[in-house]
């Protein structure tokens, strides 16, 4: 019997250049490789229509995301309240297809009555409130605390919106176990992602890697804390990667000699730059989810140094070398700086990321549920 799905993504999931479209657009891809037929829903904001998309989709629809500040006026949290259009609506019912939200986002809808027959299932892409309450931890003027504090509150109730999920797709073993206690259901299915092989080059890397969205964040505060207390200490050749980064982070890079910056570089080279080097060295401060750019480096790098909070509950702490502390982390690059990758750690790492990861394994646990 042919399977069919409505998949309400919050935003266009092309081109895939950061974590929650990444897991969206190839999760498309392994539903349509499996015969899965698509009606794809878009919200649009930012980022152009993609003709990429149709050879995935049976249909799509894009919709304009409302962003008027008024609605931060609402109980809803700001993600919800302008992703709402009746459209949208009519669209799903349609047809009694099943239907993916992707994210609290996208679950305006869930409960509508219109939506009674639907088989609805519901990708939670973080603990939401959680997330956002490490934001405003981050956040560097009051205006913007506020915000993500105040966001943070009414996600936390508007996450009650999960009992009228008849499933949920876990993204990471933590926030499966969070969401099995506290609705009773859940899944874990790992986020989608670009590799079906571990391709780690043997010998020695060039330099040490950190690479991610440089306007995030949490990867701003990252890179300042290696920056601060890493890289000016040693004398090893450091690589930061990413999008965006600020004219300060940019002038800050550069006050250091062995620190090269690369903005807004191809996908090919960021590759390049995964595969070719000795360590890849990410930290974070955010516990939350699962982090693509670990599995980017997993999957094609070799040594990768990250704090607990990186891995924890993730299933891949054996693959990694934790270090907290700059003194930890020293040490750690000091020790695997001139150390080839063994072996055994390739072959440990082939057994958990082409099956626990595999995205053709994780596409039929979901048709499962269709």
């Amino acid at each position: 019997m042919e399977k069919q799905l409505h998949l309400v993504s919050f935003n266009i999931p092309f081109p895939a250049d950061y974590g929650g479209v990444i897991d969206v657009f190839y999760k498309l891809k392994a539903l349509h490789q499996a015969g899965v037929k698509i009606k794809l829903h878009c919200f649009e904001y930012g980022r152009k229509r993609a003709t990429e998309l149709e050879q995935y989709c049976e249909k799509i629809y894009y919709y304009p995301r409302d962003k008027n500040p008024l609605k931060n006026l609402s109980l809803q949290p700001f993600i919800v309240a302008g992703r709402n259009h009746p459209d949208l609506l009519e669209n799903l019912a349609g047809d009694l297809r099943p239907i993916i939200f992707e994210g609290l986002h996208s679950c305006f809808f869930l409960k509508h009555p219109a939506l009674k027959q639907h088989k609805k299932i519901v990708r939670t892409h973080n603990i939401e409130h959680e997330y956002y309450r490490f934001l405003s931890q981050s956040a560097s003027t009051q205006k913007e605390k506020f915000f993500f504090k105040t966001e943070s509150f009414r996600l936390k109730i508007f996450e009650k919106m999960l009992h009228h999920a008849d499933e949920l797709l876990c993204i990471s073993p933590a926030d499966h176990q969070y969401f099995r206690q506290t609705y009773g259901k859940g899944i874990f299915i790992p986020a989608f992602h670009p590799f079906s092989q571990v391709t780690t080059e043997p010998g020695i890397g060039e330099f040490i890697l950190y690479h991610g969205n440089l306007e995030v964040a949490e990867n701003i505060d990252a890179v300042n804390f290696l920056l601060n207390n890493v890289f000016s200490q040693v004398t090893y050749p450091f690589v930061i990667a990413g999008k965006n980064p600020s004219e300060k982070l940019v002038k800050q890079a550069k006050s250091i000699p062995h620190v090269t910056l690369h903005a807004n570089i191809t996908d090919a080279s960021m590759r390049y730059l995964v595969s070719n080097a000795q360590i890849c060295l990410l930290p974070t401060f955010q516990p939350t989810g699962l982090k693509l750019k670990l599995l980017q480096s997993l999957f094609s790098g070799r040594h990768c140094i990250c704090n607990a909070a990186m891995v924890k509950q993730t299933g891949l702490e054996a693959l990694c070398t934790i270090a907290e502390t700059p003194e930890e982390i020293i040490q750690s690059i000091e020790q695997l700086y001139e150390k080839e990758i063994p072996q055994l750690m390739i072959q440990q790492r082939k057994e958990i990321l082409e099956t626990v990861f595999s995205n053709e394994r994780n596409a039929q646990k979901i048709i499962e549920l269709i």
